[in-house]
């Protein structure tokens, strides 16, 4: 049974969830959960996980959560994992701590995509959820909102430093988010009435002493003008030492960071590009497109004409072109379990060989000198072999290494200079890509 995974998907905004709350760990466990698994399986709406994982995957039953449960259980915790097949896209955590730590049911829950809740009704019923499972089990502070918005709040620390932030965890109101539910202690804190009191679409006082706050019918559209709106007026109630117009500017500072920006990427670099840009995390997406369709890589110098080429000047040729082709293979044996493609010494391996070497940031995880030495020689010998198996390519050998040369057309291409420059940094991964080179020698 294989999960819809949220890192095989296109990456796209998701709503992310978080729910701590305490529970009777002396009832018995299935009796206890029962509320939180039927408001779950009542308000899940089209999103109910398919798929409980525990030390196996099991088709989402009742039997299945409690035998996970069981089969995760230590001296003082659990847990179990909930996940989907099909769209959307669903990583949830159920967790239970027990004495001697603080009796606590954890819930954290990723859905993608965001877009998923741009209806109301469905977000009403996630609303309903969250408002029944805080009415049953005690919570401090539990909220719901896009995952790169929250990333970019700077939450959960929110400035302070790790031990600070464990320690006091969310003790004021550091950040609105388009669900929130407030604790008693934080609500007092506030003052119950002014919490009451807050501008918002919906206020609703739990019968435990929480309150739930809503800011907008729906999760999706919190980066339009009138949710952020909304969203100001409820924080610089909540937090009158704030100032609205330095709130309301930040939101819309951060909508202005998440807007989308369309990739127009140089054609030789986009597919490398596209890659790197996926790597990073969503909220820092748009603008790495916005610096990658603003830059373009130096034109690869690293050739000279023909009638310049350095003739060969080696005793014994074939024994050198043997010694470029060991080196190649050495780079094979180096990174094939990583990068597969390396065997078939295509176009399309020096990309993945790109990628490879920039998200391992392998200049910096490396000795310079084992780059120097080892690296270089065969990253350059392997991209000459792709210039002679794919462009018809001629080695003209030398006997220093570095001056080795390939004879494209009426051209004469330096693989090795062009690998001393590649492995400089991270950033000349990119600089003075192999794919880059190839496509130029292609061209010519």
């Amino acid at each position: 049974m294989k999960v819809l995974s949220l890192h095989d998907l296109k990456p796209e905004d998701h709503l992310w969830f978080t729910f701590d709350s305490a529970f009777d760990h002396q009832a018995e466990l299935e009796r206890e959960l029962d509320s939180f698994l039927q408001a779950f399986e009542g308000y899940a709406d089209g999103w109910l996980p398919d798929i409980v994982e525990g030390k196996r995957r099991r088709k989402y039953s009742r039997p299945s959560i409690w035998k996970a449960l069981e089969e995760e259980r230590d001296e003082n915790s659990t847990r179990l994992g909930l996940y989907r097949t099909k769209w959307p896209a669903l990583d949830m955590m159920l967790s239970l701590h027990f004495p001697p730590l603080p009796p606590m049911l954890s819930v954290t829950l990723h859905i993608q995509p965001l877009s998923f809740f741009a209806d109301e009704a469905r977000c009403q019923q996630f609303v309903e959820m969250v408002r029944t499972w805080a009415s049953r089990y005690p919570v401090s502070h539990a909220m719901a909102h896009s995952m790169a918005d929250t990333e970019l709040t700077g939450s959960p620390d929110f400035g302070r430093d790790k031990e600070t932030r464990r320690r006091d965890g969310f003790d004021k109101i550091y950040e609105v988010s388009w669900l929130n539910v407030f604790g008693p202690k934080l609500v007092e804190a506030v003052g119950r009435e002014r919490v009451l009191s807050t501008p918002a679409w919906r206020v609703e006082e739990l019968p435990n002493g929480s309150v739930l706050l809503v800011t907008w019918p729906t999760a999706a559209d919190f980066a339009s003008e009138e949710a952020r709106q909304a969203q100001a007026r409820a924080h610089v109630h909540l937090r009158p030492d704030l100032h609205g117009p330095t709130v309301l500017r930040t939101l819309r500072e951060r909508s202005a960071t998440l807007a989308p920006v369309q990739p127009h990427f140089p054609p030789d670099l986009a597919p490398l590009l596209s890659r790197v840009v996926d790597l990073s995390p969503f909220h820092e997406r748009p603008r790495k497109i916005a610096r990658f369709n603003a830059w373009q890589p130096p034109e690869p110098d690293e050739w000279l004409p023909l009638s310049d080429a350095l003739p060969p000047d080696v005793e014994d040729p074939a024994r050198v072109l043997s010694s470029y082709r060991l080196l190649a293979e050495h780079l094979v044996a180096m990174v094939h379990s990583d990068v597969p493609s390396i065997f078939k010494q295509t176009p399309e391996s020096l990309t993945d060989l790109d990628f490879y070497f920039w998200r391992e940031d392998f200049t910096e995880t490396r000795l310079r000198h084992v780059l120097d030495e080892h690296v270089v020689p065969a990253v350059g010998a392997y991209l000459g072999q792709v210039l002679v198996e794919h462009l018809g390519g001629q080695w003209l050998p030398r006997q220093k290494l570095g001056e080795a040369q390939v004879r494209v057309g009426q051209r004469v291409w330096w693989p090795m200079i062009r690998a001393r420059r590649y492995l400089r940094s991270r950033q000349s991964l990119l600089d003075f890509s192999l794919t880059h080179f190839f496509r130029s020698a292609e061209r010519s």
